[in-house]
């Protein structure tokens, strides 16, 4: 597969497995590379930011390891920015995780933990890690995103125990887990961010990667 001369960074905090990201991204013709040098993440084309685990240490090794400007920098540039699961709740302005958590308030809204629901006998359990459906909202479509060729109402793969409350209109899909409803992924400008991880859900989960590099001019 050819390989273009742009070159994608992924945010390397020290938290979840970049290296199932780096490899999905590879296979579709990315450059990619992997770091947490402030530099080499401003020069890059576009950045990715994955992550598993917990938003305030997320945040603590953002922060010491002077990812923040990087990062806040490149998506006021215009850049291409991708973030994943705890990638996504990071662009947030703060998480109810341990207390209340600032987090880099890109995005406004909060991010909240799943209740625990019994409902009909099923126990939805905590963290939700889950083949789940996501469907196209009312207010953004799908059309010239890179969504646009996936059908509503697809399975992807999920696995988180917290979900993001936007302020804004940004919600691109949406989620059903128990009685709760949630956006589990947005569209803002430059921004696509999803809550399920694409790396993992096969074939379809490739083509939103491979949509998001085409509509972005790195493929």
């Amino acid at each position: 597969m050819t390989i273009n001369n742009k070159t994608i960074c992924i945010v390397d905090y020290k938290l979840g497995n970049l290296f199932s990201v780096k490899q999905a991204l590879e296979n579709i013709g990315l450059h990619i590379i992997i770091s947490s040098n402030p530099e080499e993440i401003k020069n890059s084309d576009a950045l990715v930011l994955p992550g598993v685990g917990s938003f305030k240490d997320a945040m603590n090794n953002l922060d010491q390891l002077g990812l923040i400007d990087p990062i806040k920098s490149a998506i006021n540039e215009g850049k291409p920015f991708l973030g994943i699961c705890l990638g996504l709740q990071l662009l947030f302005s703060s998480s109810e995780e341990f207390g209340e958590c600032t987090g880099l308030d890109i995005i406004k809204g909060k991010v909240k933990k799943f209740p625990n629901q019994t409902i009909d006998e099923i126990v939805y359990k905590v963290p939700q890690i889950a083949w789940n459906q996501i469907y196209e909202g009312k207010s953004l479509t799908w059309k010239k995103t890179p969504l646009g060729s996936t059908e509503n109402a697809e399975y992807m793969y999920f696995v988180h125990s917290y979900y993001v409350q936007p302020e804004e209109n940004v919600g691109l899909t949406y989620t059903t887990y128990g009685s709760c409803e949630y956006v589990s992924s947005i569209l803002k400008e430059n921004i696509f961010a999803c809550q399920f991880h694409p790396e993992k859900s096969g074939e379809k989960g490739l083509e939103i990667y491979k949509r998001w590099a085409e509509l972005n001019n790195i493929k």
